[in-house]
């Protein structure tokens, strides 16, 4: 804005995120509301007048690279002290004292039901120069707050923090009250609170009215939703119907909570996708009544016969943690042989971190050698790798009905002319990997598929010019991490 003769530039905003894909909607909302007040996005610490980290506390490794990162903002804070340095999410929550101590040059620690508050705060850390801290104090103000918070949610989105226009994420309920002892996420995330219906389909309109085809419903266990007489089930079938929503998946499922009536819905209802991710953790029922799963191995067998019963076509994805306290060789032995049986589309497979604050840290003493948890993951992954193969091999020479998302990760071209590799998701969440023009992102097309790895199905879009794909393209994973990050449940 010209003042004076000058122009005023935009402040800046630099934000990285960590974690979950409720920690990328809170972001989304963060930037959303952020430029509301002014503010442009920059993908460098270096012209940012405000740096912000989104952390999470789900393992040590998440907390270590972000003390990394304000390590190494400590000269930058010095050289340019106006530049306000804040701690976000989980972290923020779970450590503010270990925050102080450890980055004395950080100006702001705000907890995951404060988002909204961000703009205040950044303005009184400028006028006052000293930090700015806002938690939840206790589970019930946790309550209240969240209960709060889901009145700005709406109009705080912002699409550019989106992976691309045409999918988003919409969160239906916060916080946890399953107190596995493993999680950290009741501490830092609060408890369960289910999202009026209404609020959430008058997102999923707007959504739609902004061209997003794919909405995926977010919630820490999210088919414990519930709110009045409204179940998940429920709140399916009443948004449903929204025009230009194509598809609709939702994640994270908890075992207990996978009732007959939701599998009816995902079976009944042409836009919800057959794909169902329902951690397991263990395959070994002393070691699931440590981690306080609430079920037992028999239990979750069954449980996945009645998905497959009532949803035949339904893939089912799972989470694993490896070497948790008083894990044997024939505790992990039995989680082997689930793995080996269940046919899972895939899982994501975990060591355990303990983390101070949960049970399990106080009650239990991490007895499992680091290189014993690393062995066991790479066996654990090499069974679940040998049956994605099986479940993706029985595709070849099948078609299928692609969401084209954009580019593949590792994307080129035969000539300089010639298409370039696209990636999609199916709606069973594979992921289809194709030569095509960039411009069929957001559509739906038909894939051939002609090839397959454990991590990729590869093949040819049904009509126009066909050029074979090659295996040079295949996504590299490194053991132990995560394609995408499905919440922990």
């Amino acid at each position: 804005m010209p003042i004076s003769g000058k122009i005023i530039p935009m402040p800046k905003l630099y934000l990285e995120t960590v974690g979950c894909q409720m920690n990328v909607l809170d972001s989304e909302l963060v930037v959303g509301s952020l430029r509301r007040h002014g503010y442009e996005l920059t993908e460098t610490t270096d012209d940012a007048d405000v740096i912000f980290f989104n952390t999470c506390s789900v393992r040590q490794h998440a907390e270590d690279k972000i003390y990394s990162a304000l390590g190494r903002l400590r000269n930058h804070k010095n050289k340019f002290p106006d530049a306000i340095i804040g701690v976000l999410g989980c972290m923020a929550q779970k450590d503010q004292d270990l925050i102080k101590k450890r980055a004395p040059h950080v100006d702001i620690i705000c907890g995951t039901g404060q988002l909204a508050q961000l703009p205040t705060l950044i303005k009184d850390a400028r006028d006052t120069g000293a930090l700015q801290i806002a938690l939840s104090l206790d589970r019930t103000e946790s309550r209240h707050e969240v209960e709060r918070s889901f009145e700005s949610y709406d109009p705080m989105r912002d699409p550019s923090m989106r992976p691309n226009r045409f999918q988003a994420y919409v969160r239906i309920m916060i916080g946890c009250d399953k107190f596995c002892t493993y999680c950290i996420v009741p501490s830092v995330r609060g408890p369960e609170q289910s999202r009026h219906p209404e609020q959430i389909a008058a997102e999923v309109r707007q959504l739609a009215d902004e061209g997003v085809k794919e909405i995926t419903l977010l919630g820490q266990t999210v088919n414990s939703y519930h709110h009045g007489s409204s179940r998940l089930s429920d709140l399916l079938a009443r948004i449903h119907d929204t025009a230009g929503i194509e598809r609709i998946k939702f994640i994270t499922n908890f075992p207990k909570d996978m009732t007959d009536d939701l599998l009816q819905a995902v079976r009944d209802l042409p836009k919800v996708c057959p794909y169902l991710h329902v951690p397991a953790q263990s395959g070994c029922n002393e070691i699931l009544k440590r981690m306080k799963r609430m079920y037992t191995v028999e239990f979750y067998r069954d449980m996945l016969s009645r998905c497959r019963e009532i949803v035949p076509d339904v893939a089912i994805s799972s989470d694993f943690i490896v070497g948790f306290c008083g894990e044997t060789e024939e505790s992990f032995a039995k989680t082997c042989d689930l793995v080996g049986e269940a046919k899972f589309k895939n899982s994501f497979i975990f060591k355990y971190s303990p983390r101070p604050g949960t049970r399990g840290h106080e009650l239990y003493d991490d007895d499992v050698p680091e290189e014993v948890k690393k062995r066991r993951n790479n066996d654990l992954l090499a069974i679940q790798n040998a049956a994605s193969l099986q479940d993706h091999r029985r595709y070849i020479g099948q078609r299928v009905e692609v969401l084209v998302e954009g580019p593949s990760k590792n994307a080129w071209k035969l000539d300089a002319n010639g298409p370039l590799q696209l990636t999609g998701r199916t709606r069973t969440d594979h992921i289809v990997v194709f030569d095509g023009n960039p411009r069929l992102a957001g559509q739906t097309m038909e894939i051939d598929i002609d090839d397959a790895t454990s991590f990729t199905l590869y093949g040819k879009v049904v009509t126009g010019e066909q050029i074979a794909v090659g295996e040079c393209c295949e996504m590299p994973v490194e053991i132990g991490e995560r394609i995408a990050l499905p919440l922990i449940g």
